[in-house]
């Protein structure tokens, strides 16, 4: 008897956060039913443990409360009150109005914000037209918690009682019999909630105590990575984004602030880099493919003026790393971080040249993923947009052709010098999106004798993959018919690879994982390379287009190219190096090519080629 009275003791002790914040718990627990329900696409459901971790973080927080003084307690909870209806408003309201809950990209953008902006959106927020979409739901719960309030207030000054809200609540007749099976049944479940979320828990600790945009976005490949399952988590997430961006930004602008350029002859008066997306040499007919994926390239190539590197890696698979690492001067395995050093638009544009940045990608949007914002805020950023670039398009397109079109209206801006950058959508994933469906060439029935081990839904989607490239083609070929009749030099370098069921992996997309195989080696950062030199080009610049053909065998990690387009241009500055231009006779060729910063690619083909 003695043992079960102190079980009954320690049970009630533990049921005490709940029966004093008992309004505030029930209402907060289907404010977070409801915003996991309502914040999900029609093919998604729930997270998994939804009702147990939920349950576990209302209660963790009823304990502080309880714990506190009992005045500081009922205001701490009338304030969290606001704040959790406040955020779940805006997240519901962000679903319903962009497809896509709070994010680091709309908390940037929230931050830009005045005042008339701030007014339309709470206007907009209380039109009748939202009130009855899905955040209506949001309000309804608001209002009845309101009025549960607002009841239990008055019936507590006729009644006497204990108090548990804050306010005087009557003792009902069942309340012993209530607490019994509230101590059989709530003490277990919390046990249960805390087994269950102990794994979410630690991995949101990782997640939040990272301390860079790109580790940050490296974790959330991660299969186990932190689930933000409720508006609170989101916010916390995006400020903490927005602080790691800031912190690089602030690097960025001090390395901006120090770019210097010695002189600069203008070798090349036009320079042109298109940067593909998601895009492995493995399914390109120049190098080799079986099917006709690239027919204007390799016309272009059979010319001579196309001239196409053969063995050129990605420094990651990630798009917004290979963008820092691209845009800037340092390379991987170089002391100190990318974001130290200058932006080889900064140098372009400090030496003379005009420079446009058309990209389909990173814009800044409210329902821009992670991936987005990590790599397009130093890009976006107004003080390092205006020190790079001096003309942007500003509006996404459906299919690439679009820029090209923001190109001709651009192009009016041009200067004497200039440095044109294509940023495409190319072949990223939905693939089936990427073309448009008059310019579809191949079918799933195309690849039944070449892929017989495939399943009729994996050939549909290797078409549709392989329909992208072919658009890619198409896109690319357009943009060096605009520069083939001038002084130019055109280079086209996708960011990563892409698998799309590579020999017997039956795999698509990435493999985020830390190690790298030589499978994964070359289907995700083996890419098709190339620069091409107008006519006038090379019979003005002989001996530059004789070293570009000399260079094509020559291994190359794209991190290095700022170098060789600060060549193209004739740019002398002390952030150039000669060691680390491909066309240079003192590039360094056997410079370690790190994959992901860890990884000796050429080590692990030498270690595959030895095995065969």
């Amino acid at each position: 008897m003695q043992i079960l009275h102190v079980i009954d003791k320690w049970t009630r002790l533990a049921l005490e956060p709940i029966r004093r914040n008992a309004t505030f718990f029930v209402f907060m627990y289907v404010l977070g039913v409801a915003c996991a329900w309502i914040e999900i696409h029609r093919w998604e459901k729930p997270y998994d443990n939804l009702y147990l971790e939920l349950f576990l973080d209302l209660y963790l927080i009823c304990t502080v409360l309880t714990l506190l003084p009992r005045r500081v307690g009922i205001w701490l909870r009338r304030l969290l009150t606001v704040v959790f209806y406040a955020l779940a408003l805006t997240d519901v309201y962000c679903f319903v109005k962009f497809s896509s809950v709070l994010n680091p990209t709309m908390l940037l953008l929230v931050g830009e914000t005045n005042a008339r902006e701030a007014g339309e959106f709470l206007s907009s927020l209380l039109s009748a037209d939202v009130l009855l979409s899905k955040l209506g739901w949001i309000v309804l719960i608001m209002l009845l918690h309101l009025a549960v309030a607002v009841a239990s207030r008055r019936l507590g000054k006729k009644t006497k009682g204990t108090h548990a809200e804050g306010i005087t609540t009557p003792k009902l007749p069942f309340a012993p019999w209530a607490r019994r099976l509230a101590q059989v049944v709530v003490v277990p479940l919390l046990v249960w909630a805390a087994v269950a979320s102990w794994p979410n828990k630690v991995a949101l600790t990782r997640l939040m105590t990272l301390d860079s945009v790109g580790a940050v976005e490296h974790e959330l490949t991660r299969s186990d990575c932190g689930r933000q399952y409720a508006p609170p988590y989101r916010l916390a997430f995006s400020i903490r984004a927005n602080q790691l961006a800031a912190a690089q930004i602030d690097k960025l602008i001090a390395a901006a602030d120090k770019v210097q350029v010695d002189s600069c002859s203008h070798t090349t008066p036009e320079i042109v880099l298109i940067i593909g997306e998601s895009y492995g040499r493995h399914h390109s007919q120049q190098y080799g493919y079986f099917m006709p994926t690239t027919p204007r390239q390799v016309e272009r190539e059979h010319t001579g003026l196309l001239v196409k590197f053969t063995d050129v890696v990605a420094p990651w698979n990630l798009t917004s790393f290979v963008f820092k690492n691209v845009f800037s001067m340092h390379v991987v395995g170089q002391q100190g971080d990318w974001c130290d050093y200058p932006l080889f638009p900064e140098l372009f544009r400090k030496a003379g040249y005009h420079v446009t940045f058309l990209t389909n990608q990173f814009l800044p949007q409210a329902k821009e993923a992670v991936y987005d914002f990590s790599g397009g805020f130093f890009l976006n950023n107004p003080t390092l947009s205006k020190a790079q670039f001096d003309s942007r398009n500003t509006k996404l397109h459906v299919f690439d052709t679009g820029l090209i079109d923001d190109y001709e209206r651009l192009k009016k801006n041009k200067g004497k010098y200039n440095l044109t950058i294509f940023h495409l959508l190319g072949q990223h994933m939905n693939y089936r999106v990427r073309c448009p469906n008059k310019q579809k060439k191949f079918k799933a029935s195309d690849y039944e004798e070449k892929r017989p081990e495939l399943s009729p839904k994996q050939r549909k989607l290797l078409a549709d993959y392989d329909n992208a490239t072919l658009y890619n083609d198409s896109v690319v070929d357009q943009i060096v018919k605009r520069f083939e009749d001038e002084d130019a030099v055109v280079i086209y370098m996708p960011d990563h690879g892409e698998e799309v069921f590579e020999g017997n992996r039956g795999f698509m997309c990435r493999n985020h994982s830390a190690a790298i195989d030589y499978d994964l080696a070359r289907f995700e950062f083996e890419i098709p390379f190339w620069v091409y030199c107008s006519h006038t080009f090379a019979v003005t610049h002989p001996e530059i287009y004789k070293q570009i053909v000399q260079a094509k065998n020559r291994r190359l990690m794209t991190d290095a190219l700022p170098h060789m387009l600060l060549y193209l241009a004739g740019i002398h500055s002390k952030d150039y190096d000669a060691r680390l231009n491909v066309l240079s006779d003192e590039y360094n060729e056997k410079r370690t090519r790190l994959l992901k910063n860890a990884t000796d690619y050429d080590k692990l083909r030498d270690e595959a080629k030895g095995e065969k």
